[in-house]
């Protein structure tokens, strides 16, 4: 008696062997590429972001300024405090500094009040970033 031999075929194992030896070539690169391109999509949206918050900081102080009620004397380090993390964005810290200077922006005096506004966060690639955003305010009313 014959036996029938099977037209199914599988895998031999050095078939097998082969696509492991591909797969662990090919899957570590691809998941580098992913990881790459998500670092890519993300650090100009945080920095971005960052920019974002340093202006509107910076206008909440122009505002303060040219208010009515407030003026260039309400322009002190105590009515802007260190935000560690910005109220509804974790990862980002802001800070306001406000230096008096005479004319020449240099030496200390009255008059002229030199505003910054530095915003700190940390990118894709985990590596601390800054921004500052700058002005200067008068004393002077128009």
């Amino acid at each position: 008696m014959q036996t029938k031999r099977s037209n199914k075929r599988g895998f031999s194992l050095i078939e097998t062997i082969v696509a492991i030896v591909i797969m662990s070539i090919a899957v570590p690169g691809m998941l580098w590429t992913v990881r790459e391109a998500h670092i890519d999509r993300v650090n100009p949206t945080l920095a971005s972001t960052a920019r974002w918050l340093a202006i509107e900081k910076l206008e909440d102080v122009i505002a303060d300024r040219h208010s009515t009620t407030r003026g260039y004397t309400y322009l002190i380090p105590g009515n802007y405090p260190a935000e560690n993390p910005v109220a509804g964005f974790a990862g980002f810290s802001r800070t306001v500094s406000l230096n008096e200077t005479l004319a020449d922006l240099v030496t200390a005096g009255a008059g002229y009040m030199n505003v910054t506004v530095q915003l700190s966060w940390t990118d894709g690639e985990a590596q601390a970033q800054t921004l500052d955003i700058s002005t200067v305010l008068t004393d002077y009313a128009p």
